[in-house]
């Protein structure tokens, strides 16, 4: 008898909702992590294929668009380097508050203050992201997320200024 063709499983991402504290800081901790590889391919594979995202006032559906989107912004953004906070949590839900520094081509440094909605699918891949964003200039002295958070400062929360 010839062998059935199977659908083959779909990929999880865990941990998977519902989330509770440990779970919620574990998915806000790995997408601090991969975000701070400024790796476009990587970063959208947490990403549902259908993904939707809202970021400041640009829309984007779809892991091709995310690529697309992530790639543009990590050739303006120089230096990227991101802090991520649990804010809240519930069922498939997670709000975090972050804030990120980088330089543009001028040398001028920024840090970017913001709040993002997350949504879950039930295979722990993100299928929906609104993310609020503020922008501030400082001066290079003035930098305080000199690169991806050192094992030691997970979990120390963002200073507000």
């Amino acid at each position: 008898m010839p062998p059935t063709p199977s659908t083959p499983p779909t990929p999880t991402r865990p941990p998977l909702p519902p989330f509770d504290e440990r779970t919620a800081l574990q998915k806000v901790q790995a997408a601090e992590d991969a975000w701070n590889t400024r790796d476009p391919e990587r970063v959208a594979l947490a990403y549902t294929e259908d993904s939707v995202w809202r970021n400041r006032d640009t829309f984007v559906t779809g892991r091709p668009q995310i690529i697309a989107f992530l790639r543009e912004k990590w050739t303006r953004e120089l230096d990227y380097a991101l802090r991520k906070e649990l804010w809240t949590f519930g069922g498939n839900r997670i709000a975090v508050r972050f804030q990120y520094e980088c330089r543009d081509a001028s040398g001028q440094w920024w840090r970017s203050y913001g709040n993002e909605l997350w949504e879950f699918s039930a295979d722990g891949l993100m299928h929906r992201r609104e993310a609020c964003i503020n922008d501030l200039p400082i001066t290079g002295a003035d930098r305080r997320i000199l690169g991806p958070r050192p094992p030691a400062e997970r979990g120390t929360p963002i200073p507000v200024r």
